[in-house]
């Protein structure tokens, strides 16, 4: 995806939340597990019930069990850092896209290297996104194009390219032929997976788009801003079946907001989002009213890259400085973040 824009400042304290929200206390003694990774983790996904996938720097893709905070395979393969992954929940394939210009298919239960690989950008692949039958994946790069793959035989089905559209993120829509898009252009754009053709572009936001999610339902969609010092650094609501208007926007965070997901509906009587940004805050946020319901702070975490959604109480939050952070939501009375272990 390119460098955050933003670095974080030693004084931690300038990132607190806003005065208005009342700010989780921080957790003093989280269980510390060994790190999976030994440098920043740059991407997380969750991969089954009680195990995630994620990749980092060390150009290596991790599969551990979050609950246990232990390591169970180490999938080596890749010659740069890991960008981004992708998975199918429930499924035994792992996607993950690299600095080094390739995709690498990944097996849970295979020992051998990779089981398939995908070439064909001639720069850093940024976006990947995996159709729910796992058999066509489509990846995006800073070169400006989204190539559709065949997932068996490992064939370039199609590629397009849009002039300035450095891609920063996909994410499949459930149940349709479409997948959604961020790029540094500050567009989001709607494809058919079908022709790889752009279907709808949103209004045009005034800084990067960084990263974006789909709900389950597959109606609405969130996008999630670069920026510093509070200007830019929001998430946007945007609704798939009327896609004219912005619904709402998340604003909070102060320095770039690296990801953005919604949560199970399972968690709470209303429907939430969450957000995650170099300011080393987790926020969650009320989808429809905006309002941000709780903020966590994750000292000396450094810039926060990505989150993924576990189960109906818990988030993991990748980070560059600390590793995995397992974060425990309770929404029983109100909401609140507490973190419970790294790793």
């Amino acid at each position: 995806m390119g460098k955050f824009q933003s670095k974080v400042k030693r004084n931690s304290s300038k990132y607190r939340a806003d005065s208005h929200v009342e700010e989780s206390a921080p957790v003093q003694s989280p269980q510390q597990h060994n790190r999976a990774h030994s440098d920043a983790v740059t991407y997380i996904a969750a991969l089954k019930s009680d195990l995630c996938v994620s990749g980092g720097k060390d150009k290596v893709v991790v599969v551990s069990n979050w609950r246990t905070g232990t390591a169970l395979k180490r999938f080596v393969g890749h010659d740069r850092e890991v960008t981004k992954i992708t998975c199918v929940f429930g499924s035994n394939r792992i996607f993950s896209a690299s600095r080094d210009k390739s995709v690498l298919l990944w097996d849970l239960h295979c020992k051998a290297g990779s089981v398939q690989k995908f070439v064909g950008h001639h720069l850093i692949v940024t976006g990947l996104a995996v159709s729910p039958d796992c058999t066509k994946l489509v990846s995006g790069s800073r070169d400006n194009t989204l190539c559709k793959w065949d997932v068996e035989s490992g064939q370039c089905l199609l590629k397009a390219a849009v002039s300035r559209n450095l891609v920063t993120h996909l994410c499949w829509v459930p149940g349709e032929s479409c997948i959604v898009q961020t790029s540094e252009d500050k567009i989001t754009r709607v494809w058919d997976t079908r022709n790889l053709q752009v279907a709808h572009t949103f209004p045009v936001k005034q800084h990067i788009q960084m990263h974006c999610d789909v709900s389950e339902d597959g109606n609405y969609c969130l996008t999630s801003s670069n920026g510093f010092s509070g200007q830019g650094c929001e998430a946007t609501l945007w609704d798939l079946r009327q896609t004219k208007n912005i619904v709402c926007e998340y604003k909070g965070h102060l320095q770039s907001t690296a990801s953005c997901i919604f949560l199970p509906r399972g968690m709470s009587d209303a429907p939430l989002v969450a957000t995650t940004s170099s300011d080393c805050t987790v926020k969650v946020w009320q989808r429809d009213t905006a309002a941000c319901l709780c903020s966590l702070f994750l000292d000396g975490s450094g810039p926060l890259s990505s989150l993924a959604v576990c189960d109906n109480t818990s988030i993991l939050c990748a980070s560059f400085s600390s590793g995995i952070h397992s974060l425990h939501i309770d929404c029983s009375e109100g909401v609140t973040l507490k973190q419970v272990a790294k790793f």
